[in-house]
C-alpha cells in the first residue's frame, strides 16, 4: 500500500522553520554579541585599573617621592617625578597627596596645594581601584599607600588612566567579535536549513496543517470503524491499536511492545506478523472467528511498517456452517424421497397386480428398518438429542455410501454433563469421517465408521473410527491448527475450522483429543465429568454447530 499527499497551506513547513531558527539565531547572536561587549568592557576597565594600580605603586616607591613626603612636601620634587611618570606611562594624572589630602602634584599646577574632596583611603594600608570622575575627566584609578624612608605612612599616591583609552581598545576589539558572532550565525543557519531539510523528508512533504488534519482524521477512523486495526512500525513494535483490535485481540497495553511481547506464539501471530501470507487468513481465537489481512506499507520507496485489518466473522461463519449443513441434509432428503418414492411405487405396483398380503409385508418390513436403526442408537444413547444427531448422521452418511455403526461398548445416559459439547464434537468427527471415506475407493468391506460414546465416572470418550485415506504422517499436530485442509473451500462454509474449533473446546475444558496416523483415520477425545471451563461458550457454539462439520 503507498500513501499519496498532497501540499496545502501558504508557506511550506521547512521555510517556517528555517525563518524561525534563523530568527532565534540572529537574536541570541545579538544578545550574545552585547553581552560579550559589556563583559569584555568590564575585563578592560580591570585591566586599565590594574595598570593604574602598578604605575602608582612605581610612583610610590621613588626614593625621593618617600624622603619629600616624609619630610613634609619637598618643593617641586614630587610634582616633577609625577610629570615624569605620568608622561611615561600615559596616565591622565599622577596626584600624591598627604594624610590630610593636601596635593602635592597635580598635571594641573594651579590645583597643587589644594585638599582633595574625597577622604584619604589608604590609610588602612590597603591599596584601592574604581573608576572615577576626576578634573582631568573619567579615569580607571587605582591608589597605594605612600610610606617614607622610616617605614611611617606619608600620604597616597592615585593615578588615573583615561576612559576614552578604555572604549578605544574596546571599539578595536568589537569587530573581532562581530566577525565571530556572523560566522557562528551562519553556521548555526546552514544547520538550522540541513535540520529543516531532514524534518521535511521525516514528514515526507507534509505541511503542519496537514499532519495536525491527518491526525484527527486517524483518530475519527480509528475510533469509528467496525474493523480492528494495529500498525506496525519498520522494527516491529506496535504503534496504532484501535479499540475493535483490543476487543477482539485481547491486547490492552500494547503500544510500545513487539507481538512476541504480548500474544504467546500460533496462527493468531503469524497472522499478525505476515508469516502467514494471503488474503483473508481465517483465525479461530477462544471467542471469535477472525479474517486477518496484513498489508505493508511503503511511502515514496521507504518501508514504513505494516498496517493489520481484524475482522469479526464469528457469527457469519456460524451461519454459514449452519447454511452448509441444511444443505447437506436437503440432499439427503431429496434423495430419500426418491427412495420413498420408489417404495410407494413398489407398494402400488403389488396393490394393482392384487398381491394385498405382500404390499403389507413390504410396507412393515420399510417402516420396521427405519425404527430398528433409532432403537439400536437408544439401546446405547440415553439423552434424546445426541441418539437424533447420530440418526441424522447414519442416514446423510448412508445416501453418500457410508455405513456408520455405534459400538456396543457406547454408553450414555440421559443427562451427560459437556452435553453441547459433545454435540459439537460428535458432529465435527463424523462428518469428517464421512467426507473422508466417501471420496475414499471402497475397501473390502465397504466405507465404514465406527462410532463410541462412553461414559464413565471420571471421563466421557469420543471415538470415530474411519476406514478412509487417514492421516499423512508427520501431521497429526497441524491437523487441528484453524485453517489446515486438505480439501478445497466451498461457496459457503470455510475449511479448515471444525477440527480447530473441536480441539479448542476440548482442551479449554480440560480434555484432550488425538488422532492417528495412517490410513484409517482414528479420532479420540476425553472429557473429565466435572465441568471446571468457563461458563460463556456461545462463540465457539456458535461457529461449530453440532450440525456442521470441518472439511478436511
Amino acid at each position: 500500500m503507498r500513501l499519496r499527499t498532497d501540499r496545502g497551506g501558504n508557506r511550506r513547513l521547512s521555510t517556517r522553520i528555517f525563518a524561525n531558527q534563523l530568527v532565534i539565531l540572529a537574536l541570541t547572536g545579538l544578545i550574545g554579541y552585547v553581552l560579550f561587549a559589556f563583559a569584555q568592557r568590564a575585563e578592560l576597565d580591570r585591566s586599565y585599573e590594574q595598570r593604574a594600580l602598578d604605575i602608582a605603586r612605581t610612583m610610590a616607591a621613588e626614593p625621593q617621592v618617600k624622603q619629600a613626603m616624609e619630610d613634609g612636601g619637598g618643593g617641586d620634587v614630587v610634582q616633577t617625578v609625577a610629570e615624569r611618570i605620568r608622561r611615561a606611562s600615559g596616565a591622565s594624572y599622577v596626584v600624591v597627596i598627604d594624610l590630610r589630602g593636601i596635593r602635592h602634584s597635580h598635571p594641573i599646577p594651579d590645583l597643587i596645594g589644594d585638599p582633595v574632596a574625597e577622604p584619604v583611603v589608604v590609610k588602612d594600608g590597603r591599596p584601592h581601584v574604581g573608576t572615577d570622575q576626576g578634573a582631568t575627566g573619567r579615569s580607571a584609578n587605582g591608589k597605594v599607600p605612600l610610606y617614607g624612608p622610616s617605614g611611617a605612612l606619608a600620604g597616597e599616591v592615585s593615578v588615573g588612566l583615561p576612559e576614552h583609552d578604555v572604549l578605544g581598545e574596546l571599539w578595536h576589539e568589537l569587530p573581532t567579535f562581530a566577525l565571530y558572532a556572523a560566522i557562528a550565525t551562519a553556521i548555526g543557519a546552514a544547520a538550522a536549513y540541513l535540520l529543516a531539510r531532514r524534518l521535511k523528508r521525516t514528514t515526507f512533504g507534509l505541511e503542519l496543517e496537514e499532519i495536525a488534519g491527518l491526525l484527527q482524521d486517524r483518530e475519527a477512523m480509528l475510533h469509528g470503524i467496525r474493523e480492528g486495526v494495529v500498525a506496525f512500525a519498520p522494527d516491529g513494535r506496535i504503534t496504532v491499536v484501535n479499540d475493535e483490535a483490543r476487543r477482539l485481540l485481547g491486547l490492552g497495553s500494547a503500544l510500545g511492545h513487539r507481538l512476541e511481547e504480548v500474544l504467546p506464539d500460533g496462527r493468531l501471530r503469524r497472522a499478525l506478523d505476515g508469516t502467514l501470507t494471503g488474503t483473508d487468513v481465517s483465525v479461530l481465537t477462544d471467542d471469535h472467528c477472525l479474517v486477518v489481512n496484513h498489508m505493508p506499507v511503503a511511502l515514496h520507496g521507504r518501508e514504513l511498517g505494516a498496517v493489520v485489518t481484524v475482522r469479526d466473522r464469528t457469527e457469519l461463519i456460524g451461519l454459514l456452517r449452519e447454511l452448509d449443513s441444511v444443505r447437506g441434509l436437503t440432499d439427503a432428503l431429496r434423495a430419500q424421497q426418491h427412495e420413498f418414492t420408489n417404495r410407494m411405487h413398489t407398494v402400488a405396483g403389488l396393490l394393482d397386480i392384487g398381491e394385498h398380503e405382500s404390499a403389507y409385508e413390504y410396507a412393515i418390513d420399510t417402516a420396521r428398518s427405519g425404527q430398528a436403526l433409532t432403537e439400536a442408537v437408544r439401546r446405547h444413547i440415553g439423552n434424546p438429542q445426541m441418539v437424533g444427531l447420530i440418526v441424522a448422521k447414519t442416514t446423510v452418511a448412508a445416501e453418500r455410501g457410508v455405513r456408520i455403526s455405534l459400538t456396543d461398548d457406547s454408553a450414555l445416559g440421559d443427562d451427560p454433563p459437556h452435553l453441547r459439547r459433545l454435540l459439537t464434537i460428535v458432529g465435527n468427527l463424523l462428518d469428517n469421517a464421512i467426507d473422508a471415506t466417501a471420496e475414499a475407493p471402497p475397501a473390502a468391506e465397504g466405507r465404514r465408521i465406527r462410532l463410541t460414546v462412553a461414559e464413565g465416572h471420571e471421563l466421557i470418550a469420543v471415538r470415530v473410527a474411519d476406514n478412509g485415506p487417514g492421516i499423512d504422517p508427520g501431521t497429526a499436530q497441524s491437523i487441528f491448527e484453524d485453517g489446515w485442509s486438505t480439501r478445497p473451500e466451498r461457496d459457503t462454509a470455510r475449511r479448515g475450522l471444525g477440527l480447530a474449533l473441536v480441539h479448542r473446546l476440548v482442551q479449554r475444558h480440560g480434555g484432550t483429543i488425538t488422532v492417528s496416523e495412517g490410513p484409517g483415520a482414528v479420532f479420540t477425545a476425553l472429557l473429565p465429568q466435572l465441568n471446571t471451563s468457563p461458563s460463556s461458550q456461545a462463540a465457539l457454539l456458535t461457529a461449530a454447530s453440532a450440525q456442521g462439520g470441518d472439511r478436511r
